[in-house]
């Protein structure tokens, strides 16, 4: 698993809520003290919370067996959040079969640089 599948998650989850946030569709959600607006910033906090792993992955390619072994448990809570909100959109075009799998499933894949050469 590697920085990229944050990204991709964290991209279409964002793409679901952002239109959510935009007053100039004349909603209030996001900006308001009402539950929808409460509901929605704390979503959408969760899913930054959820995506900020650049630290560990870097962390990771160095570290010895033991932290290697806590940063893929990290990783792994991190990516089963952002799994659990992309799921909610499972029906929607842009959702992508990698945001179905579980994370250690990632690690059986060739590296990005070796997958696109192929």
């Amino acid at each position: 698993m590697d920085h990229q599948h944050f990204q991709r998650i964290t991209a279409f989850v964002e793409a679901r809520l952002t239109p959510l946030f935009d007053a100039a569709t004349g909603s209030t959600h996001g900006f308001g003290m009402d539950d929808t607006s409460r509901a929605l910033r704390a979503l959408r906090a969760t899913v930054l919370a959820a995506s900020a792993v650049e630290g560990i992955i870097e962390q990771r390619r160095t570290a010895d067996a033991e932290i290697r072994h806590i940063a893929d448990q990290a990783l792994a809570h991190h990516w089963e959040v952002l799994q659990r909100i992309a799921r909610n959109w499972e029906d929607h075009p842009d959702f992508l079969r990698e945001f179905k799998r579980h994370s250690w499933e990632f690690d059986d894949e060739p590296t990005t640089a070796a997958a696109g050469e192929g």
